[in-house]
């Protein structure tokens, strides 16, 4: 009868023990950031391909949008003409000072109107909502701290570039914008990227900047040209 009670003892200290130990493991995965660079790749409608990485439920790709199509095969306006730029209803894109071999790097600049499209991604990817490039930057450790997880590191394209770590491959570039006047401006200085925003009245962009590693939210005009970063479907 001892021993039994003896033997009960012990199978309960342990029990707790092994449902403290786990409890401890649960907490660390709860607080644990699943990433990974997936081995997939997708093409978009003019051929670019794009790698992608994984982090904590969502797949993004790691290089900024090229294309000059939307996913349906129908053509992109290629407007160069700044006057012109500023008076678009339409989807169009860009290359940041019409050079072809700067998108090649830094990706291709759109308006909203071409975000607003709908097909502006490749399939299975769309233009990320407001609240998915919040989810992000949450994971990240805020507003203050995820641009320095998300960007490139050293100054092959940040003109300054410190304390930023690049931890889950996101590799983050300073493409510069188009204004609604037709002016280029600070690439290699702030990358800013376009959300697919509801309500549509003021959209809303992500921007990283060259000197520090906030995030900044913010309203945009919809004539204005920005990078995009697509992010998958499920």
């Amino acid at each position: 009868m001892k021993n039994n009670l003896k033997n009960s003892f012990y199978w309960s200290v342990g029990c707790v023990v092994f449902l403290l130990v786990l409890s401890g493991c649960m907490k660390k995965d709860d607080n644990y950031i699943y990433f990974y660079p997936t081995d997939e790749t997708v093409k978009d409608a003019d051929g670019n391909v794009y790698h992608m990485v994984y982090i904590l439920g969502q797949t993004w790709m790691v290089e900024n949008l090229k294309t000059t199509r939307y996913h349906n095969g129908d053509t992109i306006p290629n407007v160069k003409d700044s006057k012109a730029w500023g008076n678009l209803k339409i989807g169009a894109y860009c290359n940041y000072d019409n050079d072809t071999n700067k998108s090649k790097t830094y990706g291709r600049l759109y308006n909203w109107y071409a975000v607003n499209h709908g097909n502006l991604c490749p399939y299975p990817f769309h233009v990320p909502y407001d609240h998915e490039w919040q989810k992000l930057v949450d994971t990240l450790g805020g507003l203050y701290i995820a641009g320095g997880v998300l960007k490139e590191t050293g100054t092959s394209h940040w003109q300054i570039n410190s304390g930023t770590t690049n931890q889950y491959g996101f590799t983050a570039l300073p493409g510069g914008f188009l204004s609604t006047d037709g002016t280029f401006g600070e690439l290699g200085i702030r990358g800013y990227w376009w959300s697919n925003t509801t309500p549509q009245d003021f959209p809303l962009s992500w921007a990283m900047n060259y000197d520090n590693n906030t995030i900044v939210r913010s309203e945009q005009k919809k004539e204005a040209g920005f990078s995009v970063r697509c992010i998958r479907d499920y």
